[in-house]
Order: structure tokens, then C-alpha cells, then sequence
């Protein structure tokens, strides 16, 4: 094995266990993914760079979606760059956004580019499509509702 591809094995490995985080909701699996400085993009209203400043999304998550799967449908490296396209799926048992639980099944996009540092995830940019979560489950949050 090259020394590069055994260096995008280990990227593709730590980008795996980045989401495996995210799907079990599990803080300290993410502190060992990421670098202590890590800037989620866009951040969390009023958070400071690093992992804890998911704690509070990890919380919301869990009861929305208990039941919070997430499969990498590509993932591509070039140098320290890491784009990652995937799908996220559950059941909305819980609050979302101030949406009462729904009980109903949602799938939707996710898409992220991660600059890597060393072996750890130093920025995240990511997108989700709500919008396709929201049409889903019928409803959309107060603050989103169009008003005439």
C-alpha cells in the first residue's frame, strides 16, 4: 500500500467515525474525531469553536430522532479536504424545532466538506434540506411559516 492510500484510509475511517458521532449522538465519540478548536459552519447560534458546542444539538436530535441513521452515499478526499454526501433517516418521536412529534418517518440530504488537520477534523461546512423534513411531516416551524 502507498503511503497516500493508506493516509485516505485513515481519513475515510475518521470521516466515518465523525458520523457514526453524529448517528449515536455520543459527545465523546466526536471529541475524538475532531480538533478542540473545530468550527462547525454555520455554527450554533451563540456556540464557541469545538465539540461541546454540539452538546445541546446531540440533546435535540436524540429526542427528535431516537431512532437517527446516517449513510455516506460518497465520500471524497482531495489533500486535507473531505466532501461527504449522505442521507439522513428516523422517526420523528420527539420535538423538532418546535414541532410537535409527528411519529413520522423522515429522510433527507445531507451534504458537508471537512478540512482535515493532522488526523482530526479541524471545519465542518454542512447543509441539510429541512425543507424536504418539513414537507414530510406536514408542518413547518413557527418561526419559517410564511406569513401574508
Amino acid at each position: 500500500m502507498t503511503s497516500n492510500l493508506i493516509a485516505e484510509t485513515e481519513t475515510r475511517a475518521r470521516i466515518e467515525r465523525l458520523y457514526e458521532a453524529f448517528s449515536r449522538h455520543d459527545l465523546e465519540m466526536l471529541r475524538k474525531v475532531v480538533t478542540p478548536d473545530w468550527e462547525y459552519i454555520p455554527e450554533p447560534k451563540g456556540a464557541l469553536p469545538g465539540p461541546d458546542q454540539m452538546a445541546a444539538i446531540f440533546r435535540n436530535i436524540a429526542a427528535a430522532l431516537p431512532d437517527m441513521q446516517i449513510e455516506i452515499h460518497d465520500l471524497l478526499i482531495h489533500g486535507n479536504r473531505v466532501g461527504v454526501r449522505a442521507e439522513v433517516s428516523g422517526t420523528q418521536t420527539g420535538p423538532l424545532m418546535g414541532i410537535a412529534a409527528t411519529s413520522k418517518p423522515v429522510r433527507f440530504a445531507i451534504h458537508s466538506f471537512h478540512e482535515m488537520r493532522g488526523d482530526l477534523v479541524a471545519k465542518t461546512w454542512h447543509l441539510e434540506d429541512w425543507l424536504t423534513v418539513f414537507q414530510q411531516i406536514g408542518q413547518l416551524p413557527r418561526r419559517l411559516e410564511l406569513r401574508e
